[in-house]
């Protein structure tokens, strides 16, 4: 079964994808739907852009899915739709809701608390990152997808706050980076012990510095090589060829080896989204 074949069985009834079964989510319909968009059935992205449309929130944000908790992180994906497939107002809305959050480490109340108590502030909390959820810690992942959809706007549609908002991202990142290079879910140390990087993380951090250079880049891009060529994960291998492509350091090339599982829409969707990166079109960055 093709990639694209495989996405399309996989479409629900409301237009929406699953992450394998069962109800549409957020995330794997618009990991399907840019997929699609560049390789498949213009009926389907249709439908699946027609969902998105439809699961926007009053604030411009998304929901994980629809009925499940506040507008979240997912938002960072939908913003990645361009204008003119999402809608000019919708995209604007949420970019709006994806500029103004950030994590409770870098409000000012948290800041407040912390000095009262004496307690020292993590690491990168005078660089505001993004939370999974409102009002929560801000994490690796959604810090990196955030600036991927604000960056791709602002070089399509260049303003102050928007640049100064990805540089604050990225100044995150490179707080909450590994001893020794890559990245983890959060915290470089947890419970006094320098914590180790992760594939996935290592792959979309990068992927959300690309055009940061330096030697913590530099530390970062050999970790990540080196997970390249141990790791078995698709969604790992996925990010990771997508963070050494931001950079011009995936080996030239380079396949994935034999055996992988792509079990997931994620997983099949965004393999679909990195070929297409390595051919020049790429749906996370311009």
């Amino acid at each position: 079964m093709t990639s694209i074949s495989q996405l399309l069985q996989w479409q629900n009834p409301d237009g929406g994808w699953p992450y394998r079964h069962g109800g549409s989510w957020t995330e794997p319909t618009v990991y399907a739907v840019l997929a699609l968009a560049a390789a498949g059935d213009p009926a389907a992205v249709e439908r699946g852009l027609q969902w998105i449309r439809l699961s926007q929130r009053e604030d411009g944000g998304w929901q994980a899915r629809p009925g499940v908790g506040g507008t979240c992180w997912a938002t960072a994906l939908a913003a990645l739709v361009p204008a003119e497939r999402l809608g000019a107002d919708r995209h604007r809305r949420a970019v709006a809701w994806l500029s103004a959050g950030e994590g409770m480490e870098s409000t000012a109340l948290y800041r407040f608390r912390q000095w009262l108590l004496g307690a020292r502030l993590p690491a990168g909390a005078a660089a505001a990152g993004w939370p999974w959820v409102p009002g929560s810690a801000a994490w690796v992942a959604p810090t990196a997808l955030a600036i991927l959809a604000l960056d791709r706007e602002n070089r399509l549609h260049p303003e102050p706050g928007l640049a100064s908002r990805v540089a604050a991202g990225r100044r995150f990142l490179f707080a909450r980076m590994c001893k020794g290079g890559g990245w983890n879910h959060g915290s470089s140390r947890a419970m006094g012990y320098e914590s180790g990087a992760y594939p996935e993380t290592t792959g979309l951090a990068l992927t959300g510095l690309r055009g940061c250079r330096g030697p913590e880049t530099e530390q970062s891009l050999a970790v990540a090589l080196r997970f390249l060529e141990q790791c078995r994960s698709a969604d790992a291998l996925n990010w990771l060829r997508l963070g050494l492509m931001a950079h011009g350091r995936l080996p030239d090339g380079y396949r994935p080896p034999p055996g992988i599982a792509y079990r997931s829409v994620p997983e099949v969707a965004t393999s679909m989204l990195v070929d297409g990166a390595a051919a020049g079109a790429s749906a996370f960055w311009v």
